[in-house]
């Protein structure tokens, strides 16, 4: 079974594909988000985890983890897509439209980012 902490790493690592493939997979599954244990990671990781775990909830109209409100921000900030770096009104989308949960993160993407699933 996919683990919140496999989505993380791939997204940390840009691989797309990877990242799409996980998340089909760990929302097919249909986990009560709210059951789901902090991981044991380091700390981007972490942050990855938790804002993903609460764009999940909110998405799916359910309780995210208690755990999730005591993780902090991504130092520095970071843009979920490489593209973002080099085409400026991507980026700009990003910043000013990205999904709450990723935002009060410092995670800035799309707003449909992983909407598909």
């Amino acid at each position: 079974m996919t683990t919140i902490e496999q989505i993380a790493e791939a997204i940390l690592r840009d691989d797309s594909l990877l990242t799409r493939a996980l998340v089909q997979e760990f929302l097919r599954n249909r986990p009560v988000l709210a059951e789901i244990a902090r991981p044991e990671t380091d700390e981007p990781t972490l942050v990855v985890a938790a804002a993903l775990l609460e764009l999940f909830a909110l998405r799916t109209q359910q309780s995210a983890p208690t755990w999730t409100r005591q993780v902090g921000p991504m130092e520095p900030p970071r843009y979920l897509l490489k593209s973002a770096t080099h085409m400026r009104r991507l980026r700009d989308l990003c910043r000013d439209a990205a999904p709450e949960p990723l935002r009060r993160r410092h995670l800035y993407a799309p707003p449909d980012y992983l909407a598909f699933a």
